[in-house]
């Protein structure tokens, strides 16, 4: 693999969906709290370097609305999603400065200013980080690079329902569009660009 070097002013990190709805999930490979302490140090890492920071949260009332053969919804007989469902979990601690963007669906971009919000800033460099790797992840990513931004998969930073699913989108669909590191190398290379 190639040095990873990243400026930081014109880099933001997207984590997707870090919410009481997916973070109460069993995920694999990376446990929840895990994926949360990752993101939250991305996130001062960068901030402190002079970096974006957006955290995208999903109206998980809407998501659920959408018609599909297998949609990811709560066992039979589950009470619907509680008030909090939408809501950022605390641990990622957010800061003043940092950016929420609100999407209906997978995708991040579609429906919301994600992109004005990147490209008002000059942003060029997209982190992408959160859950679930193979469903928000890899739609928003999809995306992003269909308009022309560079990516960086953070793998650690990010999880799935099944270690399969994340395997797949870090194996074979991330490396085609972009570049997949752990957060260690991504730390280590905004800590090289100071």
């Amino acid at each position: 693999m190639d040095n990873l070097s990243i400026d930081p002013k014109t880099t933001a990190l997207v984590a997707i969906d870090l919410q009481h709805s997916n973070i109460a999930r069993q995920l694999a490979p990376h446990a929840a709290a895990d994926v949360v302490h990752r993101n939250a140090e991305l996130a001062a890492t960068l901030r402190a370097a002079g970096g974006t920071v957006i955290w995208v949260r999903v109206d998980v009332t809407a998501l659920l609305s959408l018609p599909a053969d297998k949609p990811l919804t709560r066992p039979a007989g589950s009470p619907p999603p509680g008030p909090q469902a939408s809501e950022l979990v605390p641990e990622i601690d957010r800061h003043s400065s940092d950016l929420i963007v609100t999407k209906r669906n997978w995708n991040a971009f579609y429906g919301t200013e994600l992109d004005l919000l990147l490209r008002r800033r000059g942003i060029r460099t997209v982190l992408m980080s959160g859950v679930a790797t193979n469903f928000g992840v890899e739609s928003t990513a999809r995306n992003a690079f269909d308009i022309g931004y560079e990516l960086i998969f953070v793998e650690d930073a990010m999880s799935s329902i099944s270690a399969e699913m994340h395997a797949f989108s870090n194996q074979s669909v991330f490396p085609h569009i972009g570049r997949v590191r752990s957060t260690v190398q991504v730390i280590d290379a905004l800590h090289t660009a100071k």
